[in-house]
């Protein structure tokens, strides 16, 4: 039994050497291309949750890319000042013409036919 053991790690040893040693020309472990960023969210539409659930950031030695980070970061916060922006404007629009200051706007009581009752645009009395 001695014998066997003596014998395995000997050749177990040896096929380590010459993996190490002498493994040619090349390196032991090759350089690996970094990581890229491919495509990380859409640019023809607005993100949305699905777009962000489904990013995954290439990692790096020390975390995550900076530079793809902030990318994504930017392309975010563009996006919230939009959509922020977008219901600033649909709020104000509804305030002024809740107030009855919006013009034009088609909303309100009297903006349709048969609204009035006894008005003459819109009552059964204008059948031809």
């Amino acid at each position: 039994m001695f014998w066997f053991l003596l014998i395995t790690m000997v050749v177990v040893v040896a096929a380590v050497t010459l993996a190490v040693v002498g493994g040619g020309d090349s390196e032991v472990l090759p350089d690996v291309a970094p990581e890229q960023l491919v495509d990380p969210l859409p640019v023809t539409r607005p993100v949305d949750r699905a777009d962000v659930e489904a990013l995954r950031l290439p990692v790096a030695a020390r975390g995550y890319r900076m530079a793809d980070v902030d990318d994504v970061l930017v392309r975010l916060g563009a996006e919230l000042a939009e959509r922020d922006a977008r219901i600033a404007e649909l709020e104000e629009a509804l305030t002024g013409a809740g107030d009855g200051t919006g013009t034009g706007s088609g909303f309100g009581p009297a903006s349709g036919p048969g609204h009035a009752p006894g008005s003459a645009s819109g009552g059964e009395d204008d059948r031809p």
